[in-house]
């Protein structure tokens, strides 16, 4: 599929108009900024896969009920190391930042913590928990689920069992380099990458998908069922799946995620016997490490000279230099805040719709 003409928008721009959308939508102006603040921070890095193609989705979502505005987490138990806490399906980018500070205060005092996060209604894009923690100093690992929500078929299999169950790891930052940070999903692909190409936009790689069969596609379809010009993108119509990358090494990580994020939170997996019914929600389990208490004060120096080391590897063929987890998210971000955010045409035809509808002027 061919990439179609996109529009550029400036990062501002967007983000204010974003703001506004959800303001007019329920939320109030801290959750409207901070939903427009990381939805653009994703197209910003380059996972326009959890940027603001999502919106039509989320509208939808808080209109019939399944995602709750102005939500505040609900601590159900907690020690000096650890909390266990009740998203109570509010917007991933309003409670998801509760979370990481509960979990980040926990660790500057006691050297590490775990939180566990139920019930969270769609997280959004991992990385920007890590990037948080990093500012603050930490080491963090967050293993994410998605209950009831199944799209990955396991190694071996064709039907749908897991989520994209994504695994992100996040270093502080080191002086002058991009952060280091490891932030993918356990399935070939993202879902929201399916949904950007299903839009006109990069296509999947070759066997990202599985039909039923058993036959490898990079056809959205497999995933959508029957496409419509900017009209929704649910993987219910479609009767295909996504496969875990890296047959079963994928597979197998996929597979704790839904134990860890799932099982261990208290919450759900993506198996249909484990819901209270409603569509869709996500678990998180994040591990917050702070350096210094593991004398460690060194920490940053020692891993820049590690991604030296690595770094001077001569290339492969095909390949230019030899980059680190969170360098091409960094180079995304500068060249976006530079020059604008591309969008779709689909993509920024949704958005103008819903502004249209609850009598936003369109930025010019």
């Amino acid at each position: 599929m061919a990439d179609l003409p996109t529009h550029i928008i400036p990062a501002a721009t967007l983000r204010s108009f974003v703001a506004a959308i959800f303001g007019k939508a329920g939320c109030d102006a801290k959750e409207a900024a901070e939903i427009g603040l990381h939805l653009v921070s994703a197209n910003l890095t380059g996972h326009d896969s959890h940027g603001v193609i999502r919106i039509p989705r989320y509208i939808e979502d808080i209109q019939t009920g399944r995602t709750l505005v102005g939500q505040t987490v609900a601590i159900l138990g907690e020690s000096a190391t650890h909390a266990v806490l009740d998203g109570k399906y509010g917007f991933g980018q309003h409670v998801g930042p509760q979370a990481v500070a509960i979990g980040v205060a926990k660790a500057k005092q006691s050297g590490l913590s775990v939180i566990a996060l139920r019930r969270s209604a769609h997280i959004g894009r991992i990385g920007g928990w890590a990037e948080m923690a990093a500012d603050a100093g930490l080491i963090s690992i967050h293993f994410v689920n998605v209950d009831n929500y199944p799209m990955v078929a396991p190694f071996g299999g064709v039907a749908r069992r897991f989520s994209t169950n994504p695994v992100t790891i996040g270093a502080p930052p080191m002086a002058g380099r991009a952060m280091l940070l490891l932030d993918m999903a356990t399935s070939v692909v993202a879902e929201g990458k399916v949904m950007v190409a299903s839009n006109g936009g990069k296509p999947v790689p070759e066997g990202a998908l599985i039909t039923p069969e058993g036959r490898l596609t990079t056809d959205p379809e497999t995933l959508y069922g029957p496409l419509v010009p900017n009209g929704p993108r649910n993987s219910f119509f479609g009767k295909g799946s996504l496969r875990a990358f890296g047959e079963h090494k994928g597979s197998g990580l996929a597979f704790m995620c839904e134990i860890l994020a799932g099982v261990l939170t208290g919450g759900y997996t993506s198996g249909p016997l484990h819901h209270d019914g409603r569509q869709i929600s996500n678990g998180m389990l994040s591990i917050y490490l702070d350096p210094l208490h593991f004398g460690c004060e060194d920490f940053v120096r020692k891993t820049m000279e590690y991604v030296d080391y690595v770094k001077t590897s001569p290339t492969a063929e095909g390949c230019d230099e030899v980059l680190y987890p969170g360098e091409p998210e960094a180079r995304h971000r500068a060249v976006r805040e530079r020059e604008g955010i591309p969008l779709q045409v689909d993509t920024w035809t949704n958005l103008c719709n819903i502004a249209k509808g609850y009598d936003l002027p369109i930025p010019a």
